[in-house]
């Protein structure tokens, strides 16, 4: 088949060209899902009755549940079948395709010279490979309970179009291929068990130019259409990897597919959080709610899944959204891979991943230390956040040794330190230290590593204690807090008591103008960092 003849095929599946090329019936592949329409048609009808209105004015009277803002900490899971070429980074499905000069891995060669031309092997080819033999959900559950996490989100569906649930607008999904398995359902299951909060997080948005296309490439042919999307005249032009400067807007069948899905994943699995990944901002940061050509799938989605909840569980759930997606007070807005300076006083989340190099497991995985994760962790609290942290599972099912290592090193801070972090609330600042964090976004890899002088702040609404984190353990035993001086505008009144947590040991301490100076113990209740409580 030639490219015109694809690429007409694909203008066809469009109702505003149809019959404009030559008349050949589109692919079926290429149409919209017949259930796709009447699942709208209920949408709309749930939120014509509901509380909350497909309008932002309505969306914006939303409340964050108190849990989620108690939680702190919850764990993310990228797992699809891009763990079996585990090459590079989970975005292998998008690079395999991409042949040109860039930096690090090269997808496109390595995938030639592995496993044969796009042609004969495409990444539809990994998902019999896929098979999630050794998969234990109850398994992964403990593992994240003992973690201290309290929330689980595992992605339902990438940019590969490959759902990890049983969706009904496909016949690519892991209850029918790869695995042959529910595995949301299962996670949700397990999830919940172990007393955790349940989350999805949905990254299709981005599956409508994900895939770069060739007319020798597999991705090129019609009858795929279902998992790669359909092959847009867009998607063969020269600059198609290009997302950044040239993001073409998804049509109304797209994003009626895309409404669609989500919203089954609303009522089949009831997430208390829903996560979105990039896409529904076509041209990405630069799109505010206002202008945004996907705003209307966006409102019908949040209403209806807010209206669902709500009666589902007497409150709404939790949206998670990127850049300027959602006006700030109607969802909560995630930064990944970087943090706030300051106090934040909207709710907010950081997600980031154990491994530097990847969220999908991959061979040759750089990993953080569980140091930086825990100091990543307090300083995100003590600016009114929270963070997802994600680990990626082989495609057997199994969990990384590695990565269990940094999420039980994790979990054993917890233990001793919890008390500074569930439950807490900023402070009248967040801390005082030479050290500053990364605010752009994907721009964690700027940070530099905290010092002794690194203090952060938590406490409880309406209660007078202070939790005063130290990042790092001081060479010398000792540590000043200059915001607890004894002039501070912050602390007001005397201090009756400090003590450390997992410490016995009495400390010894003095305040002056000069700040509040203590004398640590000799023995630390962890490798990582300490905290004080601080109460009148």
């Amino acid at each position: 088949m030639t490219l015109r003849r694809l690429t007409c095929a694909a203008i066809a599946s469009t109702a505003i060209f149809a019959g404009s090329c030559f008349a050949e019936e589109p692919h079926p592949a290429t149409l919209p899902h017949p259930a796709v329409a009447p699942a709208v048609e209920k949408i709309r009808a749930v939120n014509a009755g509901g509380t909350f209105k497909p309008e932002w004015e309505s969306l914006e009277q939303y409340q964050i549940p108190q849990w989620y803002k108690d939680a702190k900490f919850g764990i993310f899971i990228h797992w699809g079948a891009y763990a079996v070429p585990a090459f590079g980074s989970e975005w292998y499905p998008r690079q395999m395709y991409i042949n040109r000069d860039r930096r690090g891995d090269n997808f496109f060669d390595h995938h030639v010279n592995t496993y044969g031309p796009h042609s004969k092997f495409g990444y539809k080819d990994f998902i019999p490979q896929f098979k999630a033999e050794k998969f234990d959900a109850d398994r992964w559950a403990k593992l994240f309970q003992e973690t201290g996490a309290r929330y689980v989100i595992p992605v339902a569906e990438h940019h590969d179009g490959f759902p990890m649930y049983d969706c009904a607008f496909t016949r690519w999904d892991a209850s029918e291929m790869g695995p042959k398995r529910d595995v949301i359902r299962e996670l949700s299951v397990a999830v919940r068990k172990h007393g955790m909060k349940f989350g999805v997080s949905s990254h299709r948005a981005f599956n409508w130019m994900y895939y770069v296309r060739d007319e020798s490439y597999d991705n090129a042919d019609p009858q795929y259409a279902d998992l790669y999307g359909r092959p847009m005249p867009f998607l063969f032009e020269k600059d198609a990897w290009d997302y950044q400067n040239r993001f073409v807007p998804q049509d109304q069948q797209f994003k009626d597919d895309w409404l669609a899905r989500s919203c089954e994943l609303v009522d089949k699995y009831q997430p208390d959080v829903f996560w979105f990944d990039f896409g529904i901002t076509p041209g990405g940061r630069t799109v505010n709610y206002q202008d945004n050509p996907f705003a209307d799938h966006l409102k019908q989605f949040a209403a209806y899944y807010y209206n669902q909840t709500s009666e589902q569980t007497g409150q709404p759930g939790v949206i998670n959204y990127k850049w300027e997606a959602f006006p700030e007070s109607a969802a909560v807005l995630d930064k990944e891979r970087s943090k706030m300076a300051e106090i934040r006083k909207p709710f907010w989340q950081t997600d980031t991943a154990v491994s530097a190099s990847s969220w999908g497991y991959t061979q040759n995985q750089r990993y953080k230390t569980p140091e930086r994760l825990i100091n990543d962790l307090v300083d995100i609290v003590s600016k009114n956040g929270c963070l997802l942290l994600n680990v990626g599972p082989r495609a057997d099912g199994t969990i990384p040794e590695e990565d269990q290592a940094i999420l039980k090193e994790i979990g054993s801070w917890l233990k001793i330190n919890g008390e500074s972090i569930y439950e807490t609330t900023y402070w009248k600042t967040f801390g005082e230290g030479p050290t500053s964090v990364s605010t752009g976004h994907v721009s964690e890899s700027k940070d530099k590593p905290f010092t002794a002088a690194d203090l952060r702040f938590t406490t409880r609404a309406g209660d007078s204690t202070l939790y005063v984190t130290g990042l790092k353990w001081p060479e010398n035993n000792q540590i000043t807090v200059k915001t607890l001086s004894s002039n501070s505008q912050h602390y007001e009144g005397d201090i009756a008591s400090i003590t450390m947590l997992g410490s016995d040991q009495e400390l010894e301490w003095s305040r002056d103008e000069n700040g509040l100076t203590v004398q640590l113990p000799k023995t630390r209740p962890s490798k990582y960092a300490y905290v004080l409580k601080v109460t009148q």
